[in-house]
């Protein structure tokens, strides 16, 4: 069934599972999956949510089952499949960590791929990449499914989901440490995400995706170099283009939506789906043509975008945007702040925005992005005793759907 623009969402959470006592990451998924399901399963169903295994052993997916019209309620149905996934967990002297990134995990030595359903793709991964980098097996994000219906629908949505894309991270950035350091990139998931697919960088290629709008000169521009420069390393044939296409926002033609990709995963469900409604509401305002028409939109160039990009992984909202152009889109003067392009783009759009999420959107902006949260609880040169301090209560954030806020 095709859905219309804005007509129905599909939002998609990752976890990491750690043992509670050691605090190091756990590859016990499929132990979740079994206690779950009664048997061993890579996907289970829990009424409107769905529970998955991901390429790694020790992160697990929680996504809606289907697409679904009702964003106001999606947190606490989160909520709730994350309580019980830690009830389970309990029995192994496991839990949930949120995050997009394990602080002290040295996937070197502590990366283990998931060995059952699709193992054979994830090996043939794991060959040509060598997954065991922080890209691959320390990252932890939320997608947002989008749906269009029709090429003028996708042309729409493609050109907004682009421009919007450089700053989301400004709103999302949650991946700070890696190795008990600082990477110095507030978003070091988004760093890593640019160079993991490198020995095939037709894949990825600059994050924000091509100027392309049409069904048609998508599969020329993207999809066709990626099976060309895959075809000699899959001799079986088992990779799809759309699951190999990586960039910050993909199109699935295959179910008529576009997934974005560039998203940390949050503390908790509710800031989680507080992110997503704000970002839907900030493509319907782009959409509308209301800030800038779709031919200008269009005219935007990757590596223009990708040029913002690049900066807001770094200081998240912190970021100032150096391109007036960029600026001028949202009617604001250059050197204006990431922080204030989403407060611009949040007042232009509250009216739409139900109570209950607008006092969540309204902390993250006062508060500012996780990450800047985490780095101002730790303090410069933190020790392991202090990054486990902060994120066992990161653990609590979760299992309560609270927002993180240093009390020290």
């Amino acid at each position: 069934m095709s859905y219309h623009l804005f007509e129905v969402f599909g939002i998609e959470l990752e976890y990491m599972l750690v043992n509670s006592s050691t605090f190091k990451v756990y590859p016990i998924v499929d132990k979740l999956l079994t206690r779950k399901n009664g048997t061993l399963s890579s996907d289970v169903e829990n009424g409107k949510i769905e529970w998955s295994n991901e390429l790694v052993a020790h992160v697990v997916e929680m996504k809606t089952n289907g697409p679904t019209a009702d964003l106001e309620s999606l947190d606490e149905l989160f909520a709730e499949n994350v309580a019980e996934m830690n009830l389970l967990l309990k029995d192994f002297n496991s839990q949930l960590l949120p995050t997009a990134a394990h602080p002290l995990m040295h996937p070197e030595s502590e990366m283990q791929l998931w060995q059952h359903n699709y193992s054979k793709i994830y090996a043939l991964y794991n060959r040509i990449f060598d997954c065991r980098g922080h890209g691959w097996s320390n990252v932890q994000s939320m997608h947002i499914n989008l749906p269009f219906s029709g090429d003028d629908e996708f042309e729409k949505l493609h050109a907004a989901v682009r421009i919007l894309l450089p700053i989301i991270p400004g709103l999302s950035a949650s991946s700070p440490i890696f190795e008990g350091k600082f990477t110095g990139y507030k978003d070091a998931r988004m760093h890593v995400y640019k160079t993991n697919q490198k020995e095939i960088p037709e894949m990825t290629g600059k994050v924000i995706p091509e100027r392309l709008f049409s069904k048609k000169d998508y599969t020329k521009g993207i999809f066709d170099p990626i099976n060309k420069a895959i075809k000699p390393h899959d001799t079986d044939n088992i990779l799809d283009h759309h699951f190999l296409n990586s960039r910050g926002a993909i199109a699935r033609f295959d179910r008529g939506a576009i997934e974005i990709r560039v998203i940390d995963v949050q503390e908790c469900p509710k800031a989680d789906i507080s992110i997503a409604v704000l970002i839907i509401e900030g493509l319907k305002l782009l959409v509308s043509e209301e800030l800038v028409s779709l031919e200008d939109q269009k005219k935007w160039h990757e590596n223009d975008l990708f040029e913002i990009f690049n900066s807001v992984i770094v200081d998240a909202e912190e970021t100032t945007i150096e391109n007036p152009a960029f600026a001028d889109i949202f009617d604001l003067q250059p050197r204006v702040s990431v922080m204030q392009i989403w407060n611009k783009i949040y007042a232009l759009v509250k009216e739409n925005i139900s109570e209950k999420h607008q006092s969540s959107i309204e902390f993250l902006l006062q508060n500012g992005s996780l990450s800047t949260r985490i780095l101002k609880a730790l303090g410069e040169n933190p020790s392991e005793e202090n990054i486990l301090r902060v994120y066992r209560e990161l653990g609590k954030c979760l299992e309560e759907n609270s927002f993180y806020v240093n009390n020290q």
